[in-house]
């Protein structure tokens, strides 16, 4: 059964089911009332201002429902940070990570053979799936970073590789938020932990002790050996596109492919790979086929495999049409406001200022 359909009558069915008191109650657990709309909000199909908008609109109690909604301001900010510090989220961004070792991945990890049936599971149905529970990604962090001792950097982009929801500020800034570099104190998982949110009842492993003992030992040697990563991008041979210069041209790429987005408008509408973004924000191939399906959602959408300035010169475009957002710098041409859940201005490192501010405005 497919996981993530990607056709849009389908995604606004998930909007509308949504059950905001059972998420905040059950989220943490491997069964928890997830919504999994994640990947269409991270591939801008959908925007978290979208699925507010529903919530007023179906008559959700918001009070009650203020968990969820954090939960979507929590993506926005991210979002935001990568917005104000732009390519100073690729380092640590509030202090240097503590007690690394090296620069690379635990080959176990990779391997989903760390002994630990919970976490191997959810690393193989990753790859299956492209998904992984919130919870887990944050056990998965710990261990990389925290039990191995290996920097986030690494293991953080192979885990974005194989995300469909992959968000690179999301993903960044958490995986920092675990290992230190982004927080007052470091994340530690242990197996308790994972056996009371996954169902499991797994004793003895490296993780099977007191998280203040955790916090002090050496690298188990299961997560000892460590290796290089290898982020195989396969873009395809480009195919002609036809540009008609009369009209405008719209600009979708890997982070917006918004079906509604001047949706009566007439214009050339390109959905763009850049290889040189690509190269520095590896995606699998199961990642670019969802993004593909995601856009037969949009008429007479026309797929480019190339850079930016390649299309422009090739087709000599002039009239370009794009959406706001940080990996969209170099775009030349007329820029729409991306959707906020609520447009903050200012420059927001904590979380919970920048939630006070957008809790006064909710309806």
């Amino acid at each position: 059964m497919q996981l993530f359909d990607s056709k849009y009558d389908i995604i606004i069915e998930k909007i509308n089911s949504i059950d905001p008191i059972k998420y905040a109650r059950t989220r943490n657990y491997k069964d928890g009332d997830v919504t999994k709309l994640s990947p269409y909000i991270s591939r801008g199909v959908i925007s978290t201002r979208f699925i507010y908008e529903k919530l007023v609109e179906n008559g959700i109690n918001l009070k009650k429902s203020e968990k969820f909604i954090q939960e979507l301001a929590w993506r926005d900010f991210w979002q935001q940070i990568w917005v104000n510090k732009s390519i100073l989220i690729n380092k640590d961004l509030k202090k240097p990570q503590e007690d690394v070792n090296d620069f690379k991945i635990s080959k176990s990890l990779v391997e989903a053979q760390t002994g630990i049936n919970s976490v191997d599971s959810e690393i193989s149905n990753l790859y299956e799936n492209g998904y992984m529970h919130n919870h887990m990604r944050m056990y998965v962090a710990s261990i990389a970073t925290n039990i191995a001792k290996s920097h986030w950097k690494v293991p953080a982009r192979w885990m974005y590789y194989h995300l469909l929801d992959g968000d690179w500020a999301s993903n960044s800034l958490s995986w920092q938020w675990v290992a230190g570099s982004n927080s007052s104190k470091k994340y530690y998982a242990n197996q308790d932990n994972i056996n009371k949110f996954f169902y499991s009842n797994q004793k003895n492993t490296f993780l099977d002790n007191s998280y203040e003992f955790i916090s002090s030992m050496n690298i188990p040697k299961e997560v000892q050996e460590k290796c290089d990563l290898e982020l195989n991008l396969n873009l395809l041979n480009n195919k002609e596109i036809k540009i008609d210069n009369s009209l405008p041209t719209l600009i979708y790429n890997y982070y917006n492919i918004d079906p509604n987005w001047r949706k009566n408008e007439e214009a050339n509408r390109v959905l763009i790979f850049e290889p040189k973004v690509l190269n520095e924000y590896p995606i699998s191939q199961k990642c670019i086929d969802f993004s593909l399906n995601l856009s037969k959602n949009i008429k007479n959408i026309q797929i480019f495999y190339g850079n930016f300035e390649e299309l422009c010169s090739k087709y000599n475009v002039t009239n370009l049409i794009f959406k706001e957002h940080p990996l969209n710098k170099h775009y030349s041409g007329f820029e729409d406001q991306r959707d906020w859940l609520f447009k903050i201005e200012g420059e927001y490192l904590s979380f919970f200022k920048y939630w006070n501010k957008i809790r006064k405005k909710l309806i």
